[in-house]
């Protein structure tokens, strides 16, 4: 893996994989498509984007990688989850479906769906901190919130009181999608986590 240009997946079960795709690649990685564990092995990092939470999660274990993703997480791999994929890195879940399982990783309750449904999607302007050049606009649409944390967590940003993006180490989740703004300054963030492991970490 190359220092300049670090090789970041995107699970490509369902959910806005070709968004982030583009993202990653304008914010200076190397950015593929994971559909298959030799396809996760080959990435020093990986994008778990929006969808169906429930349903990634049933795709990761058919198609033979949720216990890859939680073994690469546990061992430090950067993450970056988005929407769905904030409840994915989640170590707990409120509200969550029958059975219901996570790659986990951060040290966090998230409850799904917290803003409402998708009628009540909406849009608001979201100070991140590490983040600079003013707010990002964060597109909520069935998003999550962070219900709580534990000590290791870093809260970077706040909408309606609760948390809404939050970082562990090597790992980074958000509630919303900056993958559908064309501002890439979240995954420029996540791009150097991914260069630098959780050195980087303040």
């Amino acid at each position: 893996m190359s220092s300049a240009s670090p090789v970041i997946g995107v699970l490509a079960l369902q959910g806005d994989v070709r968004e982030h795709l583009a993202a990653l690649r304008a914010a200076g990685a190397e950015a593929r498509p994971v559909r298959r564990p030799e396809e996760l092995a080959e990435a020093g990092g990986l994008v778990v984007p929006g969808g169906e939470s429930t349903t990634i999660a049933k795709l990761a274990a058919a198609f033979g990688l949720l216990e890859p993703l939680r073994a690469r997480v546990r061992a430090g791999m950067p993450a970056y989850g988005s929407c769905a994929g904030m409840i994915l890195l989640a170590d707990k879940i409120l509200d969550g479906g029958d059975g219901q399982e996570t790659v986990g990783g951060i040290d966090m309750t998230v409850r799904r769906n917290a803003f409402g449904r998708q009628n009540e999607s909406f849009e608001a302007a979201v100070d991140v901190a590490g983040v600079g050049g003013g707010p990002v606009e964060g597109v909520f649409i069935r998003a999550p919130w962070v219900e709580s944390t534990g000590a290791g967590v870093e809260v970077l940003a706040e909408h309606a009181g609760h948390p809404v993006a939050v970082r562990q180490g090597a790992l980074l989740a958000t509630s919303f999608h900056p993958e559908l703004t064309g501002d890439h300054r979240l995954h420029a963030l996540f791009v150097e986590m991914a260069r630098g492991g959780a050195a980087g970490h303040r």
